[in-house]
């Protein structure tokens, strides 16, 4: 965890790379308390559960990537109503209930003030942190959508090759670097077998494991899986990073170094010439990447957001007002 420390002074000199409307300590007179709120109930759930800092990784760029960071991946679906969370790739998406606890909370101390949009993004900055990642500070003043269409949700998948993933990522207004540094959260949690399932037997029809992935992974992996999809519920589950799970570093771009990469687009960003010598400086620099890391995360979440008068503040972060 030492490295939780180590860029406080750095970031709090940091220019926000946001738009100007988003502000460091947005609620400091409107909700003094706000920012401590959201700490107290994320530090308290990792206590008994690391895997949580993967989750908010995961629900901060499902959310920012469909028409912003606005808390639309919230937003239940009712029965006449579908929302964002019956899209299939947000099946995998969870932490909610913790966002509602949260919520919750600042609803006591403060009523109708504090987005569940920045909840999301102060959520996330604060299980980054617990995970041994980079404390940095977060601009706030997001306001939550109005719209939730699970039509909308389109992120890129893990077959993507590079040049298809950078494609929706250069279309929300980020660079390969942000791409490269972004991919590597997956330095947390897990994939079901599913995700890459075709990698380990039959990768692209040739009836044969993917030959860039290291066959003593394959063999752990295929152990693991089998070669038959399963209910998503009984699909087990790996590591994305099969050495520090839990913990924010840099070893995901060590595993893929070393084809050691779950995902196809993963073990991608190691061998595509557009984006190996990023993933080398990240594996040989473990400060540079928690710099870029932060860095990346603010700029993701400014991307497309409501503020001023636009959108609302919800009451109840699973429907509108």
């Amino acid at each position: 965890m030492k490295n939780s420390f180590l860029f406080i002074g750095f970031f709090l000199l940091l220019v926000p790379l946001v738009t100007a409307q988003l502000q460091i300590g947005f609620y400091n007179s409107t909700c003094p308390r706000a920012e401590l709120i959201v700490r107290k109930v994320i530090q308290q759930r990792f206590k008994t559960d690391h895997s949580i800092t993967a989750a908010f990784l995961r629900m901060h760029f499902h959310d920012c990537f469909v028409r912003g960071c606005d808390a639309s991946v919230l937003i239940d679906p009712t029965k006449t109503t579908p929302s964002e969370k019956d899209a299939v790739p947000n099946q995998t998406v969870r932490g909610f209930n913790i966002i509602d606890q949260i919520k919750k909370k600042l609803e006591a101390a403060c009523p109708g003030i504090v987005s569940c949009a920045d909840i999301i993004t102060l959520a996330t900055r604060e299980s980054v942190a617990l995970a041994g990642g980079p404390n940095y500070t977060v601009p706030t003043g997001r306001r939550d959508g109005l719209i939730s269409d699970p039509n909308l949700v389109n992120v890129p998948g893990p077959t993507f090759s590079v040049s298809e993933a950078l494609q929706s990522f250069t279309a929300k207004g980020l660079t390969l670097n942000d791409m490269v540094t972004l991919l590597g959260a997956h330095t947390v949690g897990v994939a079901h077998c599913d995700f890459f399932l075709d990698r380990l037997s039959d990768f692209q029809g040739t009836g044969k494991p993917d030959p860039t992935m290291d066959p003593a992974l394959v063999s752990k992996l295929f152990n693991l899986c089998g070669t038959q999809s399963r209910p998503f519920k009984k699909d087990p589950t790996a590591f994305l990073d099969q050495s520090t799970p839990f913990v924010v570093d840099n070893q995901y771009y060590n595993d893929i170094l070393s084809r050691r990469g779950i995902m196809q687009i993963d073990q991608e960003l190691a061998l595509d010439n557009s984006s190996a010598s990023i993933v080398s400086g990240f594996a040989n620099d473990a400060v540079g990447f928690q710099r870029s890391f932060a860095d990346a995360l603010v700029k993701m979440g400014s991307i497309e957001v409501l503020v001023g008068n636009t959108g609302q503040i919800r009451k109840n972060c699973r429907v509108f007002n």
